[in-house]
């Protein structure tokens, strides 16, 4: 809850005020044109950098290697295209955190870290409904365990009918 009041709230006032302050500074539109250019030269450079992303994905899974760095960089560039196109200078500036060559490898690093560990203790504890048995436990020794095979049998006709069928 408090990460989406930040989101939906506080950062859009955060933006207004300060497109306001630097529209008094510099004039309304200069402001404009900053925004508008901003939003340029970010489409441009998240293009550059998602073909250059997809390129190495695309190596890494010719090699046998599942991409998960190019996954993670690669979902970093859409956040960065929607912040980037979205009129203000704190989306602007995450935007191109995202975007950068410099920064997103490190960022993706830090977001597959923090992933992986989230995916560990979801393992670990309580995902699979039952009580006291997270996903991917064995259940404990006195639960009754049953194992057999079944066979299907709706799809079976007589056999009789499957030879004199008229094809």
């Amino acid at each position: 809850m408090g990460k989406l009041f930040l989101l939906f709230v506080l950062l859009p006032i955060i933006e207004i005020s300060l497109l306001i302050s630097v529209g008094e500074q510099i004039g309304g539109w200069n402001t404009v044109a900053i925004v508008v250019a901003t939003a340029m030269i970010g489409s441009y450079l998240v293009r550059q950098q998602g073909i250059s992303t997809l390129v190495h994905a695309q190596q890494k899974m010719q090699q046998g290697t599942i991409p998960g760095q190019e996954v993670a960089e690669g979902l970093l560039l859409v956040i960065a295209g929607v912040m980037l196109v979205t009129p203000g200078f704190v989306t602007d500036a995450l935007g191109f955190l995202f975007c950068l060559p410099m920064t997103r490898p490190l960022i993706a690093k830090g977001l597959l870290a923090k992933l992986s560990v989230q995916v560990v203790n979801q393992a670990q504890g309580g995902f699979s409904g039952q009580p006291g048995q997270g996903f991917g436990q064995r259940p404990s020794s006195n639960d009754d365990i049953i194992e057999g095979e079944y066979e299907r049998k709706d799809d079976q006709k007589p056999e009789s009918e499957r030879l004199n069928k008229p094809d």
